[in-house]
């Protein structure tokens, strides 16, 4: 899934790439994809693209007056291409979810791999009206999300550190591979209770955000958006590395896994040398 600093790569690819030109056709190609109906998508063609934004996980493209919003769950992705085909696509086919074509020939396509279909499109005149978008806690990177920001979001939060991570009510653009991350950046097991975390502790995790995400945001600045998968990839220390030694200790990262996804984590590093159990309501091993 793409997360905040992938978004932000994005985005900025947009800003560069977009912005200025004007839209010739939006053709949406998959029933499930377009979230809204008025305004229509057509209302967006002849006009010239602005700014994009990032909310969380959510890029919104100012087009004209309006805002083409989207969110590209967890397999999404969005394919820029300079000349896109004359040949208008057939729907329903592969991947292909929505097309965006631009007068002078660019334009990009919104894909989706596997069967679950949650990518989703919406235009409207405020990206507010995304309930999504709404609905999200402060941006971790942004300047007013203080340490003392951090430590109110954490006090009397009796879930699970890993699970307020991901919450997008709580903390926006954060999901399952860099709380993975944090949390080993941090030295903290992803079932500690957020509630239970110390001064000290919460000083430690708050660091860890946003060295983390500062990190990859950087690394994926000005990386085309073809290779931003790739690069994510490369920079991940644990999530999606199961049976692979620590870059920190050297100790074997393990796996936890749920109905439809896994954590990764590091024993030495995190949970005093204690595997966690693997099964959906883990604790520690006794």
């Amino acid at each position: 899934m793409p997360e905040l600093p992938e978004v932000e790569a994005l985005r900025e690819f947009l800003d560069e790439h977009l912005a200025g030109r004007v839209v010739e056709r939006v053709l949406p190609l998959a029933v499930s994809v377009l979230k809204t109906y008025d305004p229509p998508l057509s209302a967006l063609e002849g006009q010239r693209a602005g700014a994009t934004a990032r909310h969380g996980k959510f890029l919104a493209i100012r087009i004209g007056e309006l805002h083409l919003v989207t969110h590209l769950a967890r397999a999404g992705w969005l394919r820029w291409m300079d000349d896109v085909p004359a040949q208008p696509p057939r729907p329903g086919k592969g991947p292909l979810a929505l097309r965006l074509a631009l007068e002078d020939g660019g334009g990009f396509d919104l894909t989706e791999a596997g069967t679950q279909k949650r990518l989703a499109v919406y235009v409207v005149h405020d990206p507010q009206e995304v309930p999504g978008i709404a609905r999200l806690g402060p941006d971790p990177l942004a300047e007013s999300f203080d340490r003392e920001a951090f430590g109110a979001l954490l006090a009397g939060e009796r879930r699970q550190i890993k699970g307020v991570l991901r919450d997008q009510s709580v903390i926006a653009g954060i999901g399952n591979a860099y709380s993975d991350e944090i949390l080993h950046h941090a030295e903290v097991s992803p079932f500690k209770l957020a509630a239970s975390f110390d001064e000290a502790q919460v000083d430690h995790l708050y660091e860890a955000v946003r060295e983390t995400l500062g990190a990859a945001v950087e690394r994926a600045h000005g990386v085309a958006a073809g290779r931003l998968k790739a690069e994510k990839k490369s920079g991940l220390r644990v999530h999606g590395r199961t049976g692979e030694p620590c870059p920190v200790c050297g100790d074997t990262v393990r796996s936890v896994s749920f109905a439809d996804s896994s954590l990764q984590y590091c024993p030495t590093c995190q949970t005093g040398g204690k595997p966690l159990a693997d099964r959906r309501l883990s604790r520690l091993l006794k």
